[in-house]
């Protein structure tokens, strides 16, 4: 999806794979492809032999969506169990845990604002 989105617009499954870190084989590509307009993420346009690609969902929300599932089917939906991976297999260096305290703090911050916001129009009605 990465290399779909990059491209301005339609990209085939040539560009994709001279897109890709590695060598993937070709039907690996396609089946992957096969997938993600099965799943509603890209749309597909044949022009004469060429299957021509583009996204139907944004960057943002595609990542929302898999990171969610990710947590659900790995970390039986416990983002203290996939921290904890993460920290466990030495992945984590302390720059990355103070950002993360930090992006925590601010989120936390934000959520407390909002709830704040609710609190004072609840008691205005």
């Amino acid at each position: 999806m990465m290399i779909i989105w990059r491209h301005d617009g339609p990209v085939n499954r040539m560009e994709i794979e001279a897109g890709l870190e590695k060598k993937v084989a070709a039907p690996t590509v396609l089946s992957f492809l096969n997938r993600l307009e099965a799943k509603g993420f890209v749309r597909v346009e044949k022009i004469g032999k060429v299957n021509w690609y583009t996204p139907l969902v944004e960057e943002e929300a595609y990542l929302q969506r898999e990171s969610k599932n990710i947590l659900q089917k790995l970390y039986r939906n416990s983002l203290k169990n996939f921290v904890a991976a993460l920290y466990d297999g030495d992945a984590l260096t302390q720059q990355d845990m103070e950002e993360l305290a930090d992006f925590l703090e601010k989120k936390g911050q934000g959520i407390a604002g909002k709830e704040a916001e609710k609190v004072q129009r609840d008691t205005e009605t």
